[in-house]
């Protein structure tokens, strides 16, 4: 096993970890660098995967689950503790579990739909929502920076839609 696809696995083994943390409140700091050392494995191992030409058929799929269990796992935390409304939660969540199953149904067909720029950025907005709910900042500060992710998540999920649209031989 790669070096990238063991930075994917740790990023799943740390999800526990964090998610205990956040439950039980034990301390935001650790919950904090948890999260962060988990969101620096998800840009280390797709750096070290491309510029040293260690992608493989594992890594393309351990690495966007594990950035989707990171991410739902955090934000489901948070509604646990009630630092953010549920109902984002599942518009962020939700758009995850259509577009894994929009990509399965395009890679079936040999159609891959890549990553996009809209895409990058939505990681971008919910890692800062993330951090910004887990330190308990301000109030008004977390649901604007929800808000934010959650708009990323729904524009990069229609971008999605369309490139699955155009990409895929099935019926609407």
């Amino acid at each position: 096993m790669n070096l990238p696809n063991k930075l994917s696995l740790i990023r799943i083994f740390l999800i526990p970890l964090l998610v205990v943390v956040l439950l039980t409140r034990w301390n935001d700091a650790i919950a904090l660098t948890v999260f962060i050392l988990a969101a620096i494995t998800d840009w280390l191992d797709g750096y070290i995967a491309r510029n040293s030409q260690q992608i493989t058929t594992l890594g393309k799929f351990l690495d966007p689950i594990a950035d989707k269990l990171l991410i739902s796992a955090a934000f489901i935390s948070l509604v646990e503790i009630q630092r953010i409304p549920a109902w984002i939660v599942v518009v962020i969540v939700g758009r995850e579990l259509v577009i894994t199953g929009m990509r399965s149904i395009a890679a079936a067909q040999q159609n891959i739909i890549p990553a996009s720029r809209l895409g990058k950025y939505k990681v971008g907005f919910e890692t800062a929502a993330i951090i910004i709910l887990i330190l308990n900042l301000p109030y008004k500060l977390g649901i604007i920076s929800a808000w934010m992710a959650m708009i990323m998540a729904v524009i990069s999920g229609i971008d999605h839609l369309i490139k699955f649209k155009k990409g895929t031989n099935l019926e609407w």
